[in-house]
């Protein structure tokens, strides 16, 4: 089976996460972190400030690794590294996706998230996500 190797931000302002709506592919409505594919000899961070930088026109700082999830699709094994982040600019603009949420922790399942992002749900839920500089 195909790996593909993602990396996503875990935005944390205000003790909130933010969310976003995918607005293509087989996907499209689900609710992911966002990030993307990291390019041969890429660093994860790297990866992270440069598809943020494409989806959401935002500067991020990826702060520290918080997990790595690896799920099985149908056609493809998902190997994701999730770093939670610091979003540096005030705003974001949604280049891609549909929609965004910031979400507080009690609010994390009011959204159809996708599979392998609900492991990621269950292990934000018991940590706090409090950055320094909230």
């Amino acid at each position: 089976m195909k790996t593909i190797r993602v990396a996503a931000a875990i935005i944390v302002r205000n003790n909130r996460i933010f969310a976003t709506q995918r607005g293509y592919g087989e996907f499209r409505d689900f609710w992911e972190f966002p990030g993307g594919k990291i390019e041969a000899g890429e660093d994860p961070r790297d990866t992270i400030k440069r598809e943020i930088r494409e989806e959401l026109a935002a500067d991020v700082t990826p702060l520290k690794h918080f997990t790595t999830v690896e799920y099985d699709y149908p056609e493809f094994h998902l190997s994701m590294e999730c770093y939670l982040t610091r979003l540096n600019s005030g705003t974001v603009t949604l280049l891609e996706h549909e929609a965004a949420k910031w979400l507080a922790r009690e609010e994390l399942m009011s959204v159809n998230w996708l599979p392998a992002d609900l492991s990621i749900i269950a292990d934000l839920e018991k940590t706090s996500f409090t950055l320094p500089e909230d």
